[in-house]
């Protein structure tokens, strides 16, 4: 059920349905739904989407997520996503005149300690909190 909570948010779906029809999402694409996913998908599971990208093979998948994993990037915010989406061609949010779209707290539940991560930098005590991306 977990890649159905992805698919309740529109920018994850589309990112879900293109590496399920074998096209490249981008680097910055990948990059976003590693970012997501990793939360909601096993690392197998998630790599194994990754892998779909032609332009990515499983050793660069596995590389992807431990690289995530190990900084403990939190979820991008919309205005970051869109930064990244304007670097590349391919298009991850599908609809940018939306100002809901592509906004994943907004759509997704995630656990705890993101949220908890967050507030603590936006306190002022990010010493032990991951960068955002």
């Amino acid at each position: 059920m977990p890649v159905n909570d992805l698919k309740t948010e529109p920018m994850m779906a589309h990112l879900l349905a293109t590496l399920d029809a074998g096209h490249s999402i981008g680097h910055y694409g990948r990059l976003v739904f590693t970012m997501v996913a990793r939360h909601f998908l096993e690392p197998e599971e998630l790599i194994s989407y990754l892998d779909k990208d032609p332009e990515v093979d499983r050793d660069r998948a596995e590389s992807l997520v431990r690289q995530v994993e190990s900084r403990g990037y939190n979820p991008p915010k919309r205005e970051r996503i869109l930064e990244w989406m304007s670097r590349q061609e391919f298009p991850i949010c599908p609809n940018t005149e939306d100002p809901g779209q592509c906004n994943v707290y907004r759509n997704l539940d995630f656990p705890e300690d993101v949220y908890n991560r967050i507030a603590d930098f936006y306190k002022g005590d990010n010493s032990a909190a991951p960068k955002a991306a």
